[in-house]
């Protein structure tokens, strides 16, 4: 017996390694390292873990895994960036059945993609190839961001008072969140991904939005809409003792929420704490700042809506 005869071929693992350098050339040592930039007084490092959940799933049904790569990387960054930390270096963890070098290198061409738009570096990985485990055609991916911040400019919601309003900007569909509703969906034909492709739209990555708003200080508090939806999420950065008041009308649901509320026959209650329902990241700011957060974000090409206000 030998390790390839069990499942895992170093040779064929190496070779992917190998090819992989020639786009990101800091793979393939045992640790990645990273200079903290300069003109810090007293900098924080802020980190993030995340995957892509089940939507995975949709990757092997389709065979097309061009997106998940910038699925896991914004999972990642848009967590990281509500602290008003700028993003440094991005990580990834690639577990499989049998390792197919042509699948694994567009899903890390895609985390790379995906780490210049966020502006941070890819420094590493590690590819698990793990027979019995993972059946053959079945992958599972994780990701790891630290980022850095001032300090004093550390955004944790304090500062966030009554009245104080929401901006909620678009997502790009449903991100990376509800995939294991929809695939039950589509298990028993209530779906069908050949008339929804528009599911395989990878999740927006808000940090060039973010970083625009934080230099020029108009934000207070911010939250990435993930699993749970608004109802879940945005309470993350309201203070104690506040609450916050939405308006689902100020903004129009997207169709691919309408097509799966209808064909699941979803009730609305459901659809708002499962799915982001086209808001992917959430501003809190001093009304006064309202028209120039809107400007900026549109100026960026992408759209928002004041969709509420902090209340007692």
């Amino acid at each position: 017996m030998d390790y390839k005869s069990s499942g895992v071929d170093i040779e064929a693992g190496n070779a992917f390694v190998a090819r992989l350098k020639e786009k990101v050339s800091t793979i393939g040592g045992f640790g990645g390292m990273f200079k903290i930039p300069t003109g810090y007084e007293k900098p924080i490092l802020v980190s993030g873990a995340d995957g892509v959940g089940t939507k995975i799933n949709l990757c092997s049904i389709t065979k097309d895994y061009t997106t998940i790569g910038i699925d896991l990387v914004a999972m990642c960054v848009n967590d990281v960036i509500t602290s008003g930390a700028e993003p440094l270096f991005f990580l990834d963890y690639i577990a499989c059945g049998k390792l197919d070098s042509g699948i694994l290198k567009v899903v890390v061409n895609g985390i790379a993609d995906a780490c210049k738009i966020a502006g941070c570096s890819l420094l590493g990985g590690e590819t698990a190839e793990m027979p019995k485990f993972y059946t053959t055609g079945k992958y599972d991916v994780a990701g790891f961001c630290v980022g850095v911040v001032e300090e004093d400019e550390y955004i944790d919601g304090r500062t966030i008072v009554e009245k104080d309003i929401i901006i909620g900007i678009e997502s790009s569909g449903l991100h990376s969140n509800g995939f294991s509703l929809i695939n039950d969906m589509i298990t028993k034909q209530k779906l069908f991904l050949s008339r929804t492709p528009e599911l395989l739209t990878p999740t927006i990555i808000y940090a060039p939005i973010v970083k625009k708003l934080v230099e020029d200080k108009l934000v207070k508090g911010m939250a990435h809409i993930t699993g749970g939806g608004l109802p879940e999420n945005l309470p993350r950065c309201i203070p104690k003792g506040l609450n916050v008041k939405l308006n689902y009308n100020s903004w129009q649901l997207p169709e691919i929420f309408q097509k799966i509320m209808l064909a699941g026959e979803i009730p609305q209650e459901e659809m708002i704490n499962v799915f982001n329902l086209g808001i992917g990241y959430c501003i809190v700011t001093s009304p006064i700042n309202e028209e120039n957060i809107h400007n900026i974000i549109e100026d960026l090409g992408f759209r928002s809506w004041t969709i509420g206000e902090v209340v007692l």
